[in-house]
C-alpha cells in the first residue's frame, strides 16, 4: 500500500456531471465511506451489496474525479485497488441552476451519506474506548436523544441554524488547549425512521480518555 494524501474536509461541487453523479444514493453512501482508503470489496462488506456492483459505481465517481486510487494491496492472491474520497463533505453550489426538488435531493442525500460516515466514525472510536475501558482505564463519556417537532422546512432550518450556533457558543467557551483533554462532539438532526419506535427522552453519562484530538463534525439539515 502506498501512502495516502490527506482529504479534504469540503468541496464544492460546481459541475453539473459532478452533481448528477452524487444524487445517486449509493454513490452518495459509497463516496463517504471511502474518507478512509478502501477497497471495493471492503465497502460492499460493510454495505452489504456485491463488490461487482460497488466497482461498477466506484468506476463513475472515479471518472467524476469524486475518488481517486491511492494504492494497492494483496489479499491472498488478488490485488485490490484502494480508493479514497477527496474530500469528507461535498457541497452543492447555487451556479448550477439545478431545479429546486432537485437541489433539495442532492443537499437531503448529501447529509444522509454524511450521517452514515459518522456513525462509523462514532462506532470504530467506541470500539477502541471500550478496549481502553477493558484495561482499567476510566472512560468518561455522554449521550443525549431528543425528539422534536420540526413538520416545515423554514421551522426545520431556523432549528438546525439555532442549534449549531448554541453548540458552536459552547465548544469555543471550553475549547481551550485541545492536546489536552479533549472530547469529540457531534451534532446529527434526522426525521425518524417509520416503523422505529422512538427512544425515550434521556441522557448517559461516564468522564472520554485524556490527550484525544478534537473534531467537531456536523451535519446541515
Amino acid at each position: 500500500m502506498t501512502p495516502h494524501e490527506p482529504i479534504l474536509e469540503s468541496v464544492l461541487i460546481d459541475s453539473p456531471e459532478q452533481a448528477m453523479v452524487l444524487l445517486n444514493p449509493l454513490r452518495a453512501e459509497i463516496a463517504a465511506r471511502l474518507s478512509e482508503p478502501g477497497s471495493a470489496a471492503e465497502v460492499a462488506r460493510a454495505i452489504g451489496e456485491a463488490p461487482q456492483r460497488i466497482n461498477y459505481h466506484l468506476k463513475a465517481l472515479e471518472k467524476a474525479g469524486l475518488v481517486r486510487r491511492v494504492g494497492s494491496r494483496q489479499v491472498r492472491n488478488l490485488v485490490e485497488v484502494l480508493y479514497q474520497s477527496i474530500a469528507r463533505t461535498f457541497v452543492l453550489s447555487e451556479r448550477l441552476g439545478m431545479k429546486p426538488e432537485t437541489v433539495r435531493k442532492l443537499k437531503d442525500q448529501g447529509s444522509l451519506a454524511h450521517l452514515i460516515g459518522t456513525a462509523d466514525r462514532i462506532k470504530q472510536d467506541a470500539l477502541l474506548l471500550m478496549e481502553h475501558s477493558d484495561e482499567g482505564e476510566e472512560v468518561p463519556s455522554a449521550t443525549l436523544q431528543f425528539q422534536v417537532e420540526l413538520a416545515t422546512p423554514e421551522r426545520r432550518q431556523a432549528f438546525v441554524e439555532e442549534y449549531a450556533r448554541l453548540v458552536q457558543e459552547l465548544t469555543e467557551k471550553y475549547g481551550g488547549d485541545a492536546a489536552e483533554g479533549a472530547y469529540q462532539v457531534v451534532v446529527a438532526v434526522y426525521p425518524e425512521a417509520s416503523g422505529r419506535a422512538a427512544a425515550p427522552e434521556g441522557a448517559q453519562e461516564k468522564p472520554a480518555p485524556k490527550k484525544r484530538r478534537k473534531r467537531i463534525d456536523g451535519t446541515q439539515a
